[in-house]
């Protein structure tokens, strides 16, 4: 039998398949996550941005189909209005099937709502930094057992159904913000648009964010998915920005049906009607398929990459490539540089092998155009040198049958 030291890096110990032939019972390791899941219960942060009237909080209560948020009485027009924009959080534990979910949502009450809305960014970028500061004291400490998780793991971000392009502000917002968060961009009050409307529009935000470099929430595809769960997940992808409408009151459609929707003059808008908008596919990405790849992706990705701009403006310097051993989007940057330079020397030298075959066939080519060159030549001057010698017997036989002698012999004959 060989050992292998495990402790070095390189050692890599061969991987053997082998048959049992009894129970074990390291299959039941599943079973045993999910009851310390279902146990200490799920943690989820979600933030909601978006300018005032545009149903953030009637969406959030939709989306988890409980009153999170209460009914928010409108300012009197005499009011005082805020000067900044506030942050608000309400938290609330919610259980479905013995299944805990300690939701916090944090709102941004007066975003967009200021004459000037450049700063309007700072303060909720902030307080997401804040919170991975808050989290990063916590994994310092000796005792790190009980860690609370108040990160940020999705922005929904309202986009106002205007039917047009993506306006400034929004440009603005997701820029500075989504290198720190998930961002999962949604058009608000879909119900104000037809299917031609949202699609055009759907294409021209998905435009603007690809044309100033904007980054949103794209869900990871496995390869062990069957094909219907990867069916979904492509029909998810392809649906962003999500076009929703909320509701929480259950109307009562024409067919006698009681549903979640608004119900207008000319008819129902079902919420969990796919047909009527994008509703059920935003709560699939953000509560039944994709919440965890979210907190994961916050973690090992928006997080670390946080920690590592802190520790370098800190003045803790480091060897690259070990950051990017925490940084899965580092490794991949430099993955990719290293896979360039690769196709960059492979096209290089496929260049000068075909620059060397080309030199060898112009070689050939003109070599055997001197030889053809000789060749004419010889056959010119072979044919020249025939011309004269026919030329020269032509003379001699002229010059012949014009002699005295053949005269005579003429008349004798004649």
């Amino acid at each position: 039998m060989t050992v292998q030291d495990s402790s070095s890096p390189s050692a890599r110990a061969p991987i053997t398949r082998k048959k049992i032939h009894g129970h074990v019972g390291f299959s039941n390791l599943p079973n045993q996550i999910r009851r310390k899941s279902v146990k200490d219960g799920f943690q989820l942060t979600v933030m909601v941005v978006g300018e005032s009237g545009l149903g953030k909080s009637t969406m959030i209560n939709t989306l988890f189909d409980s009153p999170i948020y209460a009914p928010r009485e409108p300012l009197h027009p005499a009011a005082d209005r805020p000067k900044t924009i506030a942050i608000e959080s309400t938290q609330a534990v919610i259980e479905e099937n013995g299944v805990r979910l300690r939701l916090t949502v944090v709102d941004t009450p007066g975003f967009g709502d200021f004459v000037n809305n450049a700063p309007s960014c700072n303060p909720i970028l902030e307080n997401i930094e804040q919170r991975f500061d808050a989290y990063l004291s916590q994994e310092h400490r000796v005792r790190r057992a009980n860690l609370v998780d108040t990160r940020i793991h999705a922005c929904i971000y309202f986009i106002q159904p205007t039917g047009h392009a993506l306006k400034q502000i929004d440009i603005e917002f997701m820029r500075h913000l989504h290198h720190r968060v998930n961002l999962i961009p949604v058009i608000a009050k879909a119900d104000t648009m037809n299917d031609d409307e949202i699609a055009d529009f759907k294409e021209r935000i998905l435009s603007d964010l690809e044309f100033n470099g904007i980054q949103i929430f794209q869900a990871p595809m496995y390869e062990d998915d069957d094909e219907e769960s990867l069916a979904e997940a492509d029909e998810i992808a392809r649906a962003i920005p999500f076009a929703v409408v909320g509701a929480t009151q259950r109307v009562r459609t024409r067919d006698g049906r009681k549903v979640r929707g608004r119900a207008y003059p000319w008819g129902v808008v079902e919420v969990d009607n796919p047909a009527h908008c994008d509703f059920g596919k935003l709560r699939q990405m953000l509560v039944r398929t994709n919440l965890e790849d979210l907190r994961e992706y916050t973690n090992e990705v928006l997080f670390e990459r946080w920690r590592t701009e802190k520790l370098l403006a800190m003045g803790y310097t480091q060897d690259a490539s070990v950051f990017a051993e925490f940084d899965p989007a580092e490794r991949l940057q430099e993955d990719r540089i290293v896979h360039e330079a690769k196709l960059a020397k492979l096209e290089a030298s496929m260049k000068e092998v075909f620059r060397e075959k080309v030199e060898i066939q112009e070689r050939k080519l003109k070599q055997s155009e001197v030889e053809l060159y000789g060749r004419h030549k010889e056959i010119k001057d072979q044919l020249n040198k025939q011309w004269e010698e026919l030329v020269k017997k032509k003379a001699q036989l002229e010059g012949a049958m014009s002699s005295p002698d053949a005269s005579r012999k003429k008349t004798f004959r004649g």
